[in-house]
C-alpha cells in the first residue's frame, strides 16, 4: 500500500464512485477544469467529462437544490460547498428538503446525495472560511454527519457515502488536506458510517475526539503515556447518529472520560456526546465528565487563531485533572 495524503485519498474515493456508477455527478463551484480549490476533484472532469463532473455558479441554494432535483429522479449527486461556513444559504435545502424525502414519500423516493464540505482552522483562512458548523447539522433527522480523520478513512468514508441512499453530509478537516499521511489501498474498499474507531487503546482514560482533534489526542496521549497514563482514544467519525455502544464500551473499562471538539463549546457535538454518556454510562465513571473545546466567541482573525483551537497541551492538562480527580 502507498502513503497518500488525505485529499488524495478522498478523490481517490470519488473516482472509484464515479468509474462504477454512471448516475454519479460531481458539481460545485470551480470543481469542474480546476478540481476545486483544494483540488479535490482535479482530473475528474477530464476523466468523466463535463457532464459528470462540472462547476457552478457561486450560488449555494441552487448547488443544493439541484442536488434534490437529481436525487429524486434516480442521479447520485456528489455536490461540493467550497467551505462549511457557506452552507447557510443552502439550509433550507438541507433540513427543510433532503432530510425530509424518505419520510415525505413513505420510503419509496430516497436522496442520496453526499455533501462534500472542508472545515476547521489552523490553515489562516479569511474569515468564515474555517468555522466548525457540525452542530448545525448534527440535530436533523434524516441526515448522516461523518467526518474522517486519516487518509485511509477519508477514502473508505467517502465512498461509503456516495453508495447510501440517505444524505450524508461530508466534512474534510481542512488542516488535514496534505498534513496527514497513510498507508491506501489503491482498490475499492468502505469504511461503516455509523461506526466509531478505537485509534488507540488504554486503561486509565477514554478520550473522545474527532476531525483535526484526533491528531492532538494522540500527541497528549503520548506525553502521558510517559507519566503512565494509559489513553483509549476513539475517533468518532460519525457526528450522527453517534455511535454509543464503542464509547460506553471504552468508559466501562477506563472510568474517566475527556471530550474533545475544535468548535466552541456551546450546543457541540460534545455536549450531545456528554448527554447520551450521562444517560448510558454515567455509572461507571469515577469522575465528572471533561470537555476540551474553543472558547465560546465567533472565530478569531488568523493571526490568533493557534491560540483559540484547543491544542493537545489543552487535552493532557484535562487528563492529568480527570485521572487525579
Amino acid at each position: 500500500m502507498a502513503k497518500k495524503t488525505y485529499i488524495k485519498a478522498i478523490t481517490e474515493g470519488i473516482d472509484i464512485a464515479l468509474a462504477e456508477d454512471p448516475k454519479t455527478l460531481v458539481f460545485g463551484e470551480d470543481v469542474g477544469k480546476n478540481g476545486g480549490v483544494f483540488r479535490a476533484t482535479n482530473g475528474l472532469q477530464e476523466k468523466y467529462g463535463k457532464d459528470r463532473v462540472f462547476s457552478t455558479p457561486l450560488a449555494e441554494s441552487g448547488i443544493l437544490g439541484l442536488s434534490i432535483g437529481l436525487a429524486v429522479t434516480g442521479w447520485r449527486p456528489v455536490p461540493e460547498i467550497q467551505f462549511s461556513g457557506f452552507i447557510f444559504e443552502a439550509l433550507d435545502s438541507i433540513v427543510s428538503q433532503m432530510s425530509r424525502i424518505r419520510f415525505q414519500y413513505n420510503g419509496t423516493k430516497n436522496a442520496p446525495i453526499t455533501i462534500r464540505t472542508p472545515y476547521g482552522g489552523g490553515t489562516h483562512t479569511a474569515e468564515l472560511h474555517a468555522d466548525n458548523f457540525e452542530n448545525f447539522v448534527i440535530g436533523v433527522p434524516g441526515l448522516r454527519v461523518v467526518t474522517p480523520s486519516s487518509a485511509y478513512d477519508a477514502k473508505g468514508l467517502i465512498i461509503s457515502a456516495i453508495e447510501n441512499n440517505d444524505p450524508v453530509v461530508f466534512l474534510e478537516n481542512l488542516r488535514l488536506y496534505r498534513s496527514v499521511k497513510g498507508e491506501v489501498p489503491d482498490d475499492k474498499y468502505t469504511v461503516p458510517l455509523d461506526k466509531a474507531n478505537v485509534v488507540q487503546e488504554g486503561s486509565d482514560v477514554t478520550i473522545i475526539a474527532y476531525g483535526g482533534e484526533v491528531s492532538e489526542a494522540q500527541k497528549a496521549a503520548k506525553k502521558l503515556a510517559k507519566d503512565n497514563i494509559s489513553a483509549e482514544i476513539i475517533d468518532l467519525r460519525s457526528l450522527y447518529p453517534l455511535d454509543t455502544d464503542t464509547i460506553f464500551e471504552s468508559i466501562k473499562k477506563t472510568h474517566h472520560v475527556v471530550i474533545v471538539q475544535e468548535a466552541q463549546k456551546q450546543a457541540g457535538v460534545g455536549a450531545e456526546v456528554a448527554s447520551a454518556i450521562s444517560e448510558g454510562a454515567i455509572m461507571y465513571l469515577d469522575a465528572p465528565i471533561t470537555r476540551v473545546a474553543a472558547p465560546n466567541s465567533v472565530y478569531p482573525f488568523p493571526q490568533a487563531e493557534n491560540v483559540w483551537i484547543p491544542a493537545s497541551k489543552d487535552i493532557e492538562d484535562a487528563v492529568r485533572e480527570v485521572v487525579n480527580y
